[in-house]
């Protein structure tokens, strides 16, 4: 107990005025009182019991499975697994020997008997082999298991189901979202996705903890995530907890493998766009896998945005995973590292353009001896792009970021079947951006800066129905001029009974660093990244959640989530710059809010549909100007299929139907004279240009967009290897959804067109 008095003495003393402003520790103090009551020794079981905790992992590779099912059979006791494939359950009652039945969907049920004994930690790891190695039917999971985790908001993807998606040209994960209820994107050509009425740059993307700055290819048009390389991927719309922070509308958590902990093996892959391969396998005490993808074919991306635009793209990664076990402690420790790179070579652009990636990482992730674990977290993530100008015309644009942190996790389980996890994060932040605008002025700001945070949060696991999640996220050191040194948060759960949950939210988010958008940009060639100049406060959003799940079956599953975003001080390109005293960047307030409904089938006699609908509004206001965000969307219906059809024979389907984009209206023309050529005699007669002129910013609507993806995969077995042959259909009616209008000549340009692709893969 007396480390739990010192854990609270810790963060009640950096919650002090000496700290922090004295109005800010008054908006929180409930949730303090909170803490030291939930922690309180009064409260803490004192009959005899004993822990279980351990790993759940492919039996074959040793891949951590994810969201595995833990329960103690004749018990209402379960969890699932965690993004490490780790499980506790704490205050078993002992004395006793229980079965522990693991489970897996897609793999062979397993049952261990455990002894618990008083006031000792059990610990065990349970390998399930998958299903079809054995050539039998996939058990269902027939008992349900009340996880832990409070899920509003949250949506998991496995590998299964990203493989078993519509590839388009291939299989991405940034696409995959946008069949999400409550993310949109603007356009077939794009991988950018906003969440609830949230701007592109409010999304954090995390790659095995590391902040990824810049995540696409070829102009935003796929992701550099290759999904060979994840593992799992947790997906937070909103209302995400005190341990993620520095963005203000969702998380992207991704995880990558391992490696084959038992057999060296291979993949190898082709399809109309890139060519990519994969090596993993066993060391000593652990394991290791390298990935690497590489752009082959530009003449598809010129179905994707109309231009001659020659791509060269590439993508590697390495990770190292080793183990140390023992009876009463585990310790892994990782080595990863990623890199990317993008280059665009003058064609129609006049000019060249230059991306990279660079991401590395230190993790070690140990579980003690007592109740208690910990993770720490060394990175460094780099981002470097650059447009070179081949011609008078064009822009000269250089941006860099250079992110250094250091974070630590720590949880401790209570006996009463709580957890307290609390961490702190430090982060050095070097950004730098020259730019050159329309007008011909010039920005060049560099910076550097330091931002520590710290979290707290307890998590209320005691009770049967309620679970809740309390806690909050202090900004000690900001990058910017934070309104919110303190960020509170609430979860809370309650389960009506075995069939019904109600679940509710409420947060306060805040981010220092944001993107030059221009939100006129169809395609963005350029969107930089800052810290916020001093004249600029901190952006910011509250998030209010509520929501209710209803579980028909083990099979069948229903949810709906209503949200209102309230946003401050949201930056936008300043348009009236016209010399270098005036600011790059103008602040204003955003709002959005709306309800999304969800009917999920996992895997029923071969069957798994995802159907949704989502009804929304969002809104800016610039300069006392309001209007809707070129991603608003009214109505979004979205249906994702996929059947088995049998001897290793899947098929796939994606739907999708949406009201139209806003988009600002072309008004009329006139002829523009411009002082280009002074000195040619007849620059009088041959200087005059049309010049545009646009009608109120986003006030029209596109016409209704929706669109039909088809795949079929099938797998062979040849001697010691797997074969996959995938036929992708990209918009099957070929409908004529309207992209934009260009502005110099009111020309309508559509999405994509009908388009037939194939992939092959060979896995060793």
């Amino acid at each position: 107990m007396n480390f739990r008095v010192d854990v609270l003495h810790f963060f009640l003393r950096f919650s002090s005025p000496k700290f922090i402003k004295l109005e800010e520790m008054q908006k929180t103090l409930p949730f303090w009182f909170l803490i030291v009551f939930l922690t309180s020794p009064a409260l803490h079981y004192s009959q005899d019991t004993g822990l279980l905790r351990g790993f759940i992992t492919d039996s074959l590779s040793g891949e951590a499975l994810v969201s595995a099912n833990i329960l103690l059979e004749g018990t209402r006791i379960g969890v699932a697994a965690d993004l490490n494939g780790f499980f506790s359950i704490a205050s078993i009652p002992a004395n006793k020997t229980y079965t522990v039945k693991a489970s897996f969907l897609g793999y062979e049920s397993k049952r261990v008997n455990v002894r618990i004994n008083p006031d000792k930690t059990t610990q065990i790891h349970i390998k399930l082999l998958p299903a079809d190695v054995r050539l039998q039917t996939i058990e269902k999971i027939g008992e349900r298991v009340k996880d832990k985790e409070l899920n509003i908001g949250i949506s998991r993807i496995s590998v299964r189901e990203l493989e078993l998606m519509p590839k388009g040209v291939e299989t991405d994960v940034m696409r995959t979202l946008q069949f999400m209820p409550g993310v949109q994107s603007t356009g077939d050509v794009s991988a950018r996705y906003y969440v609830r009425g949230g701007g592109s740059d409010q999304n954090l993307v995390l790659l095995n903890g590391i902040p990824v700055y810049n995540p696409f290819h070829a102009m935003g048009l796929f992701s550099i995530i290759d999904p060979e390389m994840i593992n799992a991927i947790e997906f937070y719309k909103g209302g995400f907890t005190a341990e993620f922070g520095e963005r203000i509308s969702s998380v992207l958590n991704m995880v990558t493998k391992n490696g084959n902990k038992n057999r060296f093996a291979g993949t190898s892959s082709l399809s109309f766009l890139t060519g990519k391969a994969s090596v993993e396998g066993p060391i000593p005490g652990g394991s290791f896998i390298v990935t690497a993808r590489k752009s082959l074919f530009d003449n598809i991306l010129k179905k994707y945005i109309y231009k001659d635009a020659p791509f060269d793209f590439y993508d590697y990664s390495f990770k190292v995973n080793y183990n140390v076990n023992s009876d009463k402690r585990h310790s892994r420790i990782l080595l990863f590292g990623f890199q990317s790179g993008d280059k665009l070579k003058n064609n129609s652009l006049n000019s060249n353009y230059h991306w990279n990636n660079n991401l590395y990482g230190l993790n070690w992730f140990q579980v003690w001896e007592s109740p208690l674990y910990s993770e720490t977290t060394v990175s460094l993530s780099n981002f470097d792009a650059k447009v070179e100008p081949v011609n008078v015309n064009a822009l000269e644009r250089k941006n860099k970021v250079s992110d250094l942190s250091l974070k630590m996790d720590f949880t401790l389980l209570f006996d009463s079947k709580d957890e307290l996890k609390f961490g702190y994060n430090i982060k050095t932040i070097n950004t730098s951006l020259y730019l050159e605008t329309e007008n011909k002025t010039k920005t060049d700001i560099s910076d550097f800066g330091a931002n520590i945070t710290l979290f707290t949060k307890y998590r209320l696991l005691r009770l049967e129905n309620l679970k809740g999640d309390f806690g909050v996220r202090v900004n000690a050191a900001s990058l910017a001029d934070n309104d919110y040194v303190l960020e509170p948060r609430l979860n809370l759960t309650y389960q009506l009974n075995p069939l019904w949950k109600i679940k509710a939210a409420w947060g306060i988010y805040t981010q220092d660093m944001v993107t030059f958008t221009n939100e006129n940009e169809i395609i963005a060639l350029f969107e930089p990244w800052i810290t916020l100049p001093g004249y600029m406060k901190a952006p910011s959003a509250v998030h209010y959640i509520v929501g209710m799940d209803y579980d028909l079956s083990e099979y069948l599953s229903f949810n709906v989530e209503a949200y209102y975003k309230k946003m401050q001080n949201i930056t936008e390109l300043n348009k009236n710059k016209f010399s270098p005293a005036d600011h790059d960047l103008v602040a204003g307030d955003g709002e959005s809010y709306g309800w999304e409904t969800q009917l999920q089938i996992k895997d029923f006699y071969g069957i798994s549909a995802l159907c949704s609908y989502s009804l929304s509004w969002a809104y800016k206001e610039i300069d006392n100007w309001l209007y809707y965000p070129r991603y608003d969307s009214r109505h979004t219906g979205k249906v994702m299929l996929g059947y088995d059809l049998g001897r290793n024979w899947n098929i796939g389907a994606n739907w999708m139907i949406s009201s139209g984009l806003p988009f600002t209206q072309i008004e009329s023309y006139y002829n523009k004279f411009y002082f280009d050529n002074l000195n040619d005699g007849f620059f009088l007669f041959e200087s005059y240009s049309p010049y545009t002129i646009l009608g109120s910013k986003n006030l029209g609507r596109l016409p209704f967009y929706h669109r039909l993806d088809l795949n079929l995969t099938k797998k062979f077995k040849l001697y010691f290897s797997n074969i996959f042959f995938s036929i992708d259909v990209i918009n099957v009616y070929d409908r004529k959804n309207i992209f934009y209008f260009e502005r110099e000549t009111g020309k309508k340009v559509n999405m994509l067109p009908f388009i037939p692709t194939a992939s092959f893969k060979l896995e060793l």
